[in-house]
């Protein structure tokens, strides 16, 4: 969308330049090759999601390609599993590398290597976690003989199974998931790095090197999907080779008091901490903000946070989830308005700030619009507001997200301003409310029952048509939404 890569370069790009380019030189340097950045985010979502009302489950998630130059993540959900009766549930966001296929191609049949495993009567917690561990080496062993010789590739997995009793996270890689129980972080899960002492252990062991803190001086995981370049040490199985498939599987008996669990890519996490994320999801639940749009929020926020990377976040809320609250949405309310006036200055040309409150809020943004309009003066850019605002000490904003969390208001607010005042202002760029705002889809509801399988990452042309990947088997992931059959006819890729 242009409206956000817009707003985001005014606010990012000048302040970030240096550091992106040094990302983008190391990132050429490494033997997985170029990862262009492009001038201006795409910023386009699509979210979804979905409820079982009869046992309080529902979820939202969305993705987001932002900075780089192709999107490499996928995600799946279904909020019931064939065969395992009421309450199961199965989530996983992909974070792939060096290409789309390992993502998708996780995304596409993860769920039915996990259903084959468990079988019609998994025994609870120990049966799931070996299941769980099964899953993922069996997923990657499929890979692998579908694989083409020689091509690079790999993606990072994070699952969330869910069952009456349970919680059970399984995950290879960088992509974490938090739980928030009563109001805090209860459980987070830890990278797969190569510094890490059991990783380190099995990459030496294994005739491998560590260099600048990345596996053979390339990958910054040490476990994933794919990656057989680094699965070739001799006599030594799957699960102890340079990068490892095997999963860390975690149980985690449910209580009441859990709220909802967050999974998301790295790039969402080079934003934002595990505490400032659960505190910015409450804060919206308490404004009654649906799942799905709420995760497209958040990747907004984090995408004016600055992160580079592609971003997907599933967000699954359980029974003890926040509800909406009046008290919350009133003042979320008049925390808008006061922005919006604040960012207008509609007080008195020159006044100055006394101090934020719901009734009153003055300018000091180098001087009033009014005064500077009479004055036939241009107005400072959006950049200088933005950063003028974040200077200050303004109370009641999200947590978390802080002011990025309202940056669309701020932009609404001077888009109006420049709406009505623009004929004064020769030679000023025009804002309008269209290209400013974060707009989304309507989200895709979908009914209990129904097997909610979606693909995450979805490419666009510049004509908006979506394209499928050359790759016959990962190409039918997009053909084939929703379908609860376990595994699809596999195809070499």
């Amino acid at each position: 969308m242009a409206a956000l890569a817009r707003l985001l370069e005014r606010l990012l790009w000048p302040a970030r330049k240096q550091e992106r380019v040094e990302e983008a030189e190391e990132r050429r340097s490494s033997p997985d090759g170029p990862q262009s950045l492009l001038d201006a985010p795409r910023c386009a979502q699509r979210p979804h999601g979905g409820a079982a009302a009869s046992w309080g489950l529902s979820f939202g998630a969305s993705a987001v390609q932002g900075w780089r130059a192709h999107m490499e993540d996928a995600h799946c959900a279904w909020l019931e599993l064939p065969g395992l009766g009421p309450g199961w549930a199965f989530f996983a966001v992909l974070d792939g590398h060096g290409g789309t296929r390992a993502a998708l191609f996780g995304a596409r049949h993860l769920p039915g290597y996990v259903l084959e495993a468990l079988g019609p009567a998994p025994g609870e917690p120990e049966g799931v976690c070996e299941a769980l561990r099964r899953a993922f080496l069996s997923a990657d062993a499929r890979l692998r003989a579908l694989w083409p010789r020689g091509e690079p590739g790999g993606s990072t997995a994070l699952a969330l199974l869910v069952s009456p009793h349970f919680l059970y996270l399984a995950h290879c890689g960088d992509s974490r998931a938090v739980l928030s129980r009563a109001g805090a972080v209860a459980f987070t899960t830890k990278d797969h790095r190569p510094l890490r002492p059991r990783e380190r252990e099995r990459i030496h062991d294994a005739g491998g090197t560590i260099s600048r803190r990345r596996l053979e001086g390339s990958l910054t995981v040490s476990r994933a999907l794919g990656d057989f370049a680094y699965k070739e040490a001799p006599g030594r199985p799957p699960e102890l080779q340079l990068v490892s498939a095997e999963p860390e599987v975690t149980a985690l008996a449910r209580r009441v008091e859990d709220e909802f669990m967050l999974l998301a890519s790295d790039g969402v996490w080079d934003a934002m901490s595990g505490s400032a994320l659960v505190g910015l999801v409450a804060s919206r639940l308490c404004l009654g903000l649906a799942p799905e749009l709420l995760c497209a929020q958040l990747l907004d926020t984090c995408l004016c946070k600055g992160s580079l990377d592609n971003m997907t976040c599933i967000l699954v809320c359980f029974p003890g989830a926040p509800r909406s609250c009046e008290e919350a949405i009133r003042k979320e309310l008049v925390l808008d308005a006061a922005l919006g006036r604040r960012v207008a200055a509609e007080q008195a040309p020159g006044a100055r700030r006394k101090g934020w409150s719901a009734s009153r809020v003055t300018p000091t943004i180098l001087s009033s619009f009014s005064e500077l309009c009479a004055f036939g003066q241009e107005p400072p850019s959006l950049n200088t507001v933005f950063r003028t605002l974040a200077s200050e000490d303004i109370p009641d904003l999200p947590p978390g997200g802080g002011l990025h969390c309202k940056a669309t208001v701020i932009a609404d607010a001077y888009s109006q301003f420049c709406q009505a005042s623009g004929e004064r202002w020769v030679g000023t760029e025009p804002y309008t409310m269209k290209s400013l705002s974060i707009s989304h889809p309507l989200p895709l509801r979908f009914p209990p029952g129904d097997g909610c399988f979606r693909r995450g990452s979805v490419k666009t042309s510049e004509e908006g048509k979506t394209e499928q990947e050359p790759n016959r088997e990962l190409a039918s992931h997009a053909k084939t939404p929703g379908k609860r059959v376990p595994r699809q006819k596999e195809q070499p890729v």
